[in-house]
Parts: C-alpha cells; structure tokens; sequence
C-alpha cells in the first residue's frame, strides 16, 4: 500500500479552530529543567566508548536510551539488528500508525577508538562541555528525550512520532541504510538532532559523499636480487592518486581525499599489494557520476605494466539540497525561533549525515535540530551550554507547530 504523504508544512489548509488551539501552547519555559540533571544524563551518554562497530559500548547507550524512553512513558522502543555494528534503537509513540507525522534522527556512535574515554572524559567549565561525542551527538540525542519528555501529553496525542538511533553513521550507515530508508517511507518531514553549527545556524544543504576502494595488485620480488623482475603495487598506487588527485576542484567544491593507505610487507620485497581508500565529496548529485566514470576509466589504465587496479565504492550518499517542502519547513521553523527569541540562519556544510539519505527519498528535511556545538571529530569538540534550553525549546515548538497540523484530533 503506497502512503499519503500529504503536506504537513504548511498553514494555509489548518482550521482556524485549530490554529488558535495551538498558538497559545507555544511553549515558553522549560520548568523542570535543570542543567545539573541534563550534564549528569550527559555524562552518562559520553563517558562510554562507543566508537563504530564497537558493539558493547553501542549497547550500553542504546540501553540507557531505552531507559529514558520507558520513565517518560507512553512510548515503544525496539531494537533493530544491524549486523556488526550493534543495535539500532526505534522509539514511536504511535506504534500501531502506518503513517509517521515526524521522523526524528541521530546516531549513538563516534569516531573516537576505545581507551578515548579514559584519556579525556567529559569536562565542563562555565560556557562549554567537552568530551568524545559530547556535541556529535550525543546532546542530540539527549534533547530529543528531552523536548518529549516535556512536551504535554495531548500534543503528542496528536502527533505520530518516530525517534530512529543507528549505531553507525560515522561510517555511513553501511549495516543501517535499509531501516532506515524504510521507516522513512512513511514519514511526512523527518528532522535530524546533529548539532547547531558554532555560530548557530540550522542546516538546510550537505554535500553529498561516495568514499571508494582502490587495490592494486602487481608481482613480489626481492628488492636486492631481482628488483626488476617485481612490479611495485605502491608505486602505481602512488602515481594513480596523483593522477585522481586531479578530479578536485575547489572552485565548485568537488573534492577528493585519499585518506588512508596500506601496501607491502617488507622493505626489501618489491611490494606485491596496495590499498587506498578515497572520499569524494560534491554539491551536485549529476558531478558525483562524471567523478565516478572517470576514477573507474583510470583504474583500466594502470601506469605501470603488469599491475592491475580494482575500484569499489562502498559507500554513496546523495547530496540534500532543500527541496520546495523543505523550504516551508524552513520557514515554520524560523516562524518559531522568531517567537523564543532565535535568530534562525541556515548553511549549506560539507559533511553528510542520515539527512543526506533521507532528503534523497524526497522526503522534506532539515538538519542541525540539537544545541550549538563544533570542533566534531577532534579533541577540542565541545557544546555550548546556554544553547542546550533554547534548542530544546526550538525542536519543542516545531513539534507543537506540526502537531496542529495533522488533522488530528
């Protein structure tokens, strides 16, 4: 059966009734919220290794996820099995709707290796905490629990909610990909918690991503006795990224990265074997394919007689662009930001996320729904403490906006 996805995002087809009823439930405070108990659930989410594929730390934060899920009630948290990379945690409140009003996304994995924790725990001075996760996403995640906890039971009477937490974005979603796409199928806007830029902004736009495999395969030989029997796997890989290094152009932002290498077994053996792995980043969807016809007609035309190359991509994301939908999105959520006092900006960024995949099913899609924070990926990732109320209030507001507009009653 193929969904109706009718508009949600708009204000134009909600009854006056409707609007009055909800206009007045803006929500202005936040009167339980404490920042001591926000930074201690915090703590709890950080201090845990959970890097990609590092099942047993995946675990621990999805469990503490279903935890905060069962206090607040009235929600239905399963997990989703997603191979080597751990469980995947889906919340709704709405289990038995076919149709999900807002799909809310974020990821419980990180890029940091286990011991990481141990190094650099979380820490906080009186603007900002820091820590592995800390703004990328663990926040996030933690002010989506947040914002329905405090939101009134009857809104999300309202409203059928989907929160979705794969364990493995940071390496794009390779064993998440299928669930996700599926449950977003159904979904009439989908909003992603990955954090507010440092100066604030929302995202409305990434580039989209393809990250490939290049092996090249040639002859060992003894690098004393016979070097010219051999065939060097790295030097033609060596010669290859050279050559592929030219795709880069950062006039129009289509850009390639060779980000790691491995090759040979011994300084005196003319290397048999080597491997590179390429990221490839575009704005536009249509340059992704021109890259890829031409990294696959470099690698039939090896430089070096008697190596071959294979090319794989393994991954591909899309790029978002903001759709039409998703621009009335946009303005609803400036429409709220206005009202708590925001000043809602947007950019468009280079780095993907699961909003990448969800806007290329044509779904509108915003991104950049959690508190303020930057430095992602680095020993200097931080998040803005003052930004963690207002952000919950945002993402609250959008919810309340979008619940008066369903129709339901």
């Amino acid at each position: 059966m193929k969904l109706k996805r009718s508009v949600l995002i708009t204000t134009n087809n909600i009854r006056n009734e409707q609007l009055e009823h909800f206009e007045d439930r803006q929500v202005g405070t936040i009167v339980d919220l404490s920042l001591e108990e926000y930074l201690k659930d915090l703590r709890l989410l950080v201090e845990v290794d959970c890097g990609t594929l590092n099942k047993g730390g995946i675990e621990t934060i999805v469990s503490r996820f279903e935890e905060h899920f069962s206090k607040i009630g009235g929600w239905n948290s399963r997990r989703i099995h997603c191979g080597v990379a751990g469980p995947g945690l889906e919340t709704r409140n709405k289990p038995e709707d076919e149709l999900i009003d807002v799909l809310l996304l974020g990821h419980t994995d990180t890029v940091y290796p286990a011991g990481t924790v141990a190094e650099r725990p979380m820490t906080t001075d009186a603007r900002r905490a820091y820590g592995p996760g800390v703004s990328d996403m663990k926040s996030g995640l933690l002010n989506i629990v947040y914002a329905l906890r405090y939101l009134e039971k009857d809104l999300l009477d309202k409203l059928s909610v989907c929160v979705c937490m794969n364990p493995d974005e940071e390496i794009g979603s390779l064993h998440s990909e299928k669930w996700l796409s599926n449950t977003a199928k159904k979904a009439r806007v989908v909003l992603v918690a990955e954090a507010a830029r440092a100066d604030g902004s929302l995202i409305k736009a990434r580039k989209g991503m393809a990250r490939y495999k290049a092996s090249f395969h040639g002859k060992s030989a003894h690098a004393g006795n016979e070097p010219q029997n051999g065939r060097s796997a790295i030097t033609e890989m060596a010669n290859w990224i050279l050559v592929a290094n030219a795709v880069t152009n950062f006039e129009n932002g289509d850009t390639l990265n060779v980000g790691t290498v491995y090759g040979g077994t011994g300084a005196n053996i003319v290397p048999e074997r080597a491997t590179a792995t390429v990221d490839v980043r575009f704005w536009k969807n249509d340059k992704c394919a021109e890259i890829d016809a031409k990294l696959r007609r470099l690698a039939k035309q090896p430089l070096t007689k008697g190596v071959a190359i294979s090319l794989v991509r393994e991954v591909h994301k899309p790029s978002m662009s903001p759709t039409p939908e998703a621009e009335t999105l946009m303005t609803l959520v400036g429409e709220v930001g206005q009202e708590l006092g925001i000043d809602v900006q947007w950019q468009s960024v280079g780095g993907i996320s699961d909003a990448n995949l969800t806007a290329a099913l044509g779904i509108p899609t915003l991104d950049g729904l959690g508190p303020i924070g930057a430095c992602f990926h680095s020993p200097e990732e931080y998040l803005e403490l003052d930004s963690i109320e207002p952000r919950i209030k945002l993402l609250m507001n959008v919810l309340t906006k979008l619940a008066g507009q369903t129709g339901r009653t």
